[in-house]
């Protein structure tokens, strides 16, 4: 049984606009630029189309930025676009992070989870 939520509380929530980060890896490894005229890979650009499309569902949801590291590995976090990223979190210009999945955030779950 679910509790009565006050007209306040609601209005509050719904109000909300997200500033989000959306952000992209691939690992080198995973790499598939081949062709010499391509600046990313497909991958890339599969992220950044699923993400955009997802942001697009949502009225509260509002892209500040997108940051790519495109041939670097999850294994750390010494990327420029996720240092990029972390810094603009520290200047309160973002309050949520959208990932196609965490493993693009990192490899190591454990190092992940301490960024919440």
């Amino acid at each position: 049984m679910t509790g009565r939520k006050s007209k306040y509380y609601a209005n509050k929530v719904q109000n909300k606009i997200w500033s989000c980060a959306l952000y992209i890896r691939l690992s080198q490894e995973d790499n598939d630029i081949s062709e010499e005229d391509k600046l990313e890979s497909n991958s890339i650009t599969s992220q950044k189309i699923l993400l955009n499309e997802y942001v697009n569902e949502y009225s509260d949801l509002s892209v500040f930025d997108t940051y790519i590291d495109d041939g670097f590995t999850g294994t750390d976090f010494n990327r420029p676009g996720f240092q990029r990223l972390l810094e603009d979190m520290r200047n309160n210009y973002i309050n949520c992070i959208i990932v196609k999945d965490l493993s693009r955030l990192g490899r190591n779950y454990i190092e992940v989870r301490k960024l919440y």
